[in-house]
């Protein structure tokens, strides 16, 4: 099978860490196709750096799909465009904050979620709401920019040590969400430190990915995820229009 791993964010040296994450657990017989995306943010902070995101996004899970790729993963924790491109797709896409939660609810009751700025706890904490989280997950912020994980000059790992300290002695956690893509290549590292599970969203995404596929499953394509109605689009947008985009 070929899974494709989008980087919704333009930052090339964030998808090489990601697409490290991917291959280092996916079967032999999986073909890991890392993108990152041709147009949007170099990072994603917030809802604004989001909303222009998902074009490009998109425009990858088009190709990815029309060239045979069996599932799509979206690499970036706020499951950035997420049931766009579900709509848009066929093929299985897994967000990695969904794939994350859903992994860790099988090991631990209590867990916390460890994101990197402020502006992202809110819409992560929405996430955990939406997929029936609140009860067990807390969600915390080091205050540190994405870009600043790849910086070996700034204190941004040790921040994210900090919280971590703060997550399991405040809130009694019994696993450690890592609540960015760009920490994909520190779960092995961070688990031994603190002798907790630590879970990375786009290793999760690459094992319920292979799954879906496995047992033969497509997004449902009737009702909430059903393939977008054919109409003109517009502006800067036309090329956004379904049939547009059937054509990729």
């Amino acid at each position: 099978m070929r899974i494709l791993v989008v980087n919704p964010n333009t930052t090339r040296s964030m998808t090489a860490t990601i697409a490290d994450a991917a291959h280092r657990v996916a079967n032999p017989g999986t073909e890991i196709v890392a993108v990152t995306s041709s147009m949007g943010p170099v990072s994603i902070e917030g809802y604004y750096d989001e909303a222009f995101a998902v074009p490009g996004l998109l425009v990858e899970i088009a190709r990815a799909e029309k060239a045979g790729a069996s599932a799509a993963i979206i690499a970036c924790f706020d499951d950035t465009g997420l049931d766009a491109a579900r709509a848009l797709a066929h093929m299985p896409v897994i967000g990695i904050c969904e794939a994350a939660l859903a992994a860790t609810s099988f090991i631990a009751q209590r867990f916390s979620i460890v994101t990197t700025m402020e502006r992202s706890r809110l819409p992560l904490e929405h996430l955990v709401h939406r997929y029936g989280m609140s009860g067990r997950a807390k969600v915390r912020a080091a205050d540190i920019p994405v870009l600043s994980l790849e910086d070996p000059q700034s204190n941004a790992r040790d921040r994210l040590r900090n919280e971590i300290a703060v997550a399991l002695r405040e809130d009694k956690a019994e696993a450690i969400v890592l609540g960015c893509a760009g920490m994909a290549d520190l779960t092995a590292e961070l688990g031994r430190e603190f002798g907790v599970p630590v879970i990375d969203g786009v290793a999760a995404a690459v094992k319920q990915a292979e799954a879906l596929v496995a047992l033969g499953l497509s997004t449902a394509k009737r009702g909430a995820y059903a393939s977008p109605i054919n109409k003109t689009y517009t502006g800067a947008l036309e090329a956004f229009a379904p049939a547009v985009m059937a054509g990729i």
